[in-house]
C-alpha cells in the first residue's frame, strides 16, 4: 500500500507541471453515488458500514476497512495540505501565475481553462491521497506532444508552484515534500528515458 502511495505521490505533480494535456477522467466519478465495492478489499460493501468525508459518503466492507481508508485519508498530503478546499485554491492560484509567465503562457493559449483547471484538482486531490482515483492520462503521455517542452519550462512551473505554495502560507515542511515530488516528474514530463534501477 505505502508503495502504492509513492508511486501516486510522485505521478502527483506531474499534472502540475502539465502544460495543456491531461485526459478527463472517467464519465462515471467514485463519488457520482456510493461505492458499491469497497475500497480496501475489494467486496461487496456493508451499507451500514459507512463514513462521510468532504461531504461524500463512502462505503466498506467491514468495520476494517473502514478505520483503514480513514487513517490513509488522515495521513495522506491531500489531507494534511486542506483537503479539497486547499487543492482548489492552490490550482487557482497557480493557473494565475501559469498564465502570467511569458517562459510557459504559450502552452496554454488554445486550451480552455476551465476544464483543465477542473482536471488538474481531480489529478493532484486524488494523486496527494484524496478519496477518489484519478482515471486521466499519465504524465508521459500528457505531455508528449508539447513541442519544445525542456529544462527552462519545467523549472518555470516547479519556480510558479512553489511560489503559489508560499504565498498561500503551506507549511514549509509540506512545501519540500510537494517540491520533492515535483521533482522526481521531470523525467517523465520532459519525455526522457526511463532511470533504470
Amino acid at each position: 500500500m505505502k508503495s502504492s502511495f509513492i508511486l501516486i505521490a510522485s505521478l502527483a505533480l506531474a499534472v502540475t507541471v502539465n502544460f495543456a494535456a491531461a485526459a478527463e477522467p472517467g464519465a462515471k466519478s467514485a463519488a457520482a453515488e456510493i461505492n458499491q465495492v469497497c475500497p480496501i478489499s475489494g467486496k461487496p460493501v456493508n451499507p451500514k458500514i459507512t463514513m462521510v468525508y468532504e461531504g461524500k459518503t463512502y462505503a466498506f466492507a467491514e468495520e476494517a476497512c473502514r478505520t483503514k481508508w480513514r487513517t490513509a485519508r488522515e495521513n495522506s498530503l491531500y489531507h494534511k495540505l486542506g483537503g479539497q478546499p486547499a487543492i482548489d485554491a492552490a490550482v487557482e492560484a497557480f493557473y494565475v501565475k501559469v498564465l502570467a509567465d511569458n517562459r510557459i503562457k504559450h502552452y496554454f493559449e488554445d486550451i480552455n481553462m476551465t476544464k483543465q483547471r477542473r482536471k488538474q484538482k481531480e489529478f493532484l486531490s486524488a494523486a496527494f491521497g484524496g478519496p477518489i482515483p484519478w482515471a486521466g492520462k499519465d504524465m508521459r503521455k500528457a505531455h508528449a506532444n508539447l513541442p519544445g517542452l525542456n529544462e527552462t519550462h519545467f523549472n518555470a512551473v516547479a519556480e510558479n508552484l512553489q511560489k503559489t505554495l508560499e504565498d498561500l502560507k503551506i507549511k514549509p515542511e509540506l512545501i519540500k515534500q510537494v517540491m520533492a515530488i515535483a521533482a522526481s516528474t521531470r523525467n517523465d514530463v520532459l519525455n526522457r528515458p526511463k532511470d533504470s534501477k
